[in-house]
């Protein structure tokens, strides 16, 4: 069945200015409206490679839903356990500057809930046959523990990513049953009530390594945008993974890229490191365009010894 990928469906509302943003002015501009959300991205850039992921989700009872589902469709994800109902997508609203990053946002969460009924009643066919796991991790907290039952049960391994880390940090027991959890420099620092803005990578990365075995977290990655990203396990293991230089035209979504380009790696007989290069050219793809997610590419550039079906 591939990757199974589960997470919520936002819609993006980005703005971007067309001369120099003024912080509280008016700035003349353009407003696009696109899918996102983490996973739902998530799902798209690996299916991007010419993989075939699996999307467990939410989207609403409306047209955009719709949209949602015939888009990732064309893409050759498996929509087959996306349910729709009232308030099933939330909304990202986003103001970029001049240099493609976000200065403002504000979204809100669609309710999750119905997820932990659908894994109850379809777990067994979801999770028995795939090639391994990415979550969300953030989700409600007894989705999270349906998932980690069933990886259990079927010994298949868990990715995570976050996107509210208050929420995240609420759960680091859970934590420990994720075989690699991936997050920004400062979502480290808030789960490890600290402040990492300051720290150069290889600082970054002998900090990581001791927390991490501190904590008992198998592993992390942390990302650490133009100066590329380290990882740490608790056996000792640990390194860094520089950025790509590319231009930037828009952030959103790199992480998302990195983050799915790393689950690929890893589920797919890769090492940490070589799983982390993977994630760096496909964020670093992202970058250098206005979607949301990576433009297509083929295993076999990647050293991807993966079967390709239509």
């Amino acid at each position: 069945m591939g990757i199974v990928v589960i997470g919520a469906v936002f819609v993006d509302i980005k703005g971007y200015p067309l001369s120099t943003y003024i912080p509280g002015g008016r700035n003349a501009g353009r407003v696009e409206q696109v899918h996102g959300g983490v996973c739902r991205n998530v799902a798209e850039d690996i299916a991007n490679v010419e993989l075939r992921p699996t999307f467990v989700s939410l989207v609403d009872d409306t047209g955009s839903g719709q949209d949602v589902i015939d888009k990732l469709a064309r893409h050759k994800v498996n929509t087959r356990y996306i349910q729709r109902m009232p308030d099933g997508m939330g909304t990202w609203l986003a103001v970029f500057n001049n240099d493609g990053d976000v200065c403002a946002a504000i979204s809100k969460r669609p309710d999750t809930t119905p997820l932990t009924a659908l894994l109850k009643e379809k777990g067994d066919e979801i999770f028995a046959d795939c090639d391994g796991i990415a979550i969300e991790f953030d989700l409600e907290k007894d989705t999270v523990k349906q998932i980690l039952h069933y990886a259990k049960k079927y010994r298949k391994k868990v990715y995570a990513a976050v996107s509210n880390m208050s929420i995240a940090m609420e759960r680091r027991s859970l934590l420990q049953e994720v075989d690699c959890f991936v997050c920004n420099q400062q979502e480290a620092g808030l789960m490890f009530s600290d402040d990492y803005g300051h720290l150069t990578p290889d600082e970054m990365r002998a900090t990581l390594a001791a927390n991490v075995r501190s904590a008992n977290i198998p592993c992390m990655v942390v990302t650490m945008g133009e100066q590329g990203a380290v990882y740490a396990r608790t056996d000792g293991e640990s390194g860094m993974v520089p950025a790509k230089k590319v231009d930037v035209i828009d952030t959103t979504g790199a992480g998302d890229a990195f983050f799915a380009g790393t689950v690929i790696g890893l589920t797919y007989g890769k090492t940490l490191a070589e799983a982390c290069e993977i994630g760096s050219r496909l964020a670093a793809s992202v970058i250098c365009i206005s979607e949301n997610v990576c433009p297509r590419f083929r295993p076999q550039e990647f050293g991807l010894d993966v079967p390709v079906t239509d």
